[in-house]
This record gives structure tokens, sequence and C-alpha cells, in this order.
């Protein structure tokens, strides 16, 4: 799909926010899903960024605008601000790591605080590619995605 102008009229605009741990990989899922990029050498993300990406659904355009929020301590005073208004939020834990999982539900819970009650809420099991690594089992995230609907 080709990116799209920023400018280019939209029927719908939908923000979303990445959550999760640091180094999970929020941003490279925003890189690649904005302008399909990847990058091995990317560096963790200061207070919050976003991108967007233009996508058609039949005849309509929906500007996605995808917050990426750092993972950070330190930077979460500064972040819940960005969970307002979002209509969808991704969860996001590194299976290669057991306590990115564990932390979840820490992270749900500040969305809940400051998001809208409707914030629809995604849990994505992330870097599926090292699986010879894997601490968090399949079954696990499943569970804990049907335990948080």
């Amino acid at each position: 799909m080709a990116e799209d102008s920023y400018d280019e009229e939209c029927d719908y605009l939908f923000k979303s926010v990445l959550i999760g741990d640091s180094a999970v990989g929020k941003s490279n899922l925003l890189s690649r899903f904005s302008k399909d990029e990847f990058r091995l050498d990317s560096k963790p993300t200061i207070g919050v960024e976003f991108a967007y990406r233009n996508v058609h659904v039949g005849e309509k355009i929906i500007k996605a605008q995808i917050w990426d929020t750092a993972g950070q301590e330190r930077f979460r005073a500064i972040t819940s601000s960005y969970y307002r208004g979002a209509l969808g939020a991704l969860l996001i834990y590194d299976i290669t790591r057991r306590t990115t999982f564990e932390n979840i539900k820490k992270w749900l819970f500040e969305l809940r605080e400051f998001a809208n009650p409707d914030t629809v809420v995604v849990l994505v099991g992330n870097k599926a590619d090292l699986r010879q690594s894997r601490e968090v089992e399949e079954e696990e995230g499943k569970s804990l995605a049907e335990s948080i609907t």
C-alpha cells in the first residue's frame, strides 16, 4: 500500500497508542506500519512520538494516527495525558522477556485510569521471530488477552 500524503483529506481520524515496557518493539511496530521500515539499531523513545498512515477502506479514507509512548518509568507522567482521546491501544510485550508480560497488568491499569472506557485494547506478543528465546508461551498470551476484554 502506497504511503499517502499527510494533507490528504480523510473521512475518519483514529488515534491509537502503543503501550508497554521499554525495548518491547513499540517503535519498530510503528515504523513498520507507517513507513514499512524496520531498524535493528533503533533508539529508545523519549517521551512520545507519533506517526500516521492513511488507509483506504472501500471508498473511505481513514487516517490512523499512532502514538508511541516511552516505556521507561521516568516518562510515565508525560505519557499518561496521551491516552486521552485514543480509540485504540496496543498493549505490547516481548515474548522473550517474561517481566514485560508480567507488567502488562500495570500498563492496563494505567490505560484504564486515563483513557476512555470504550477504548479498544489489543494485546500484542512481539518478537515472535525470536521463538527460540521464548519465555512467554502463546497460551499464556491468549489467556491474558481473553481476561482483559
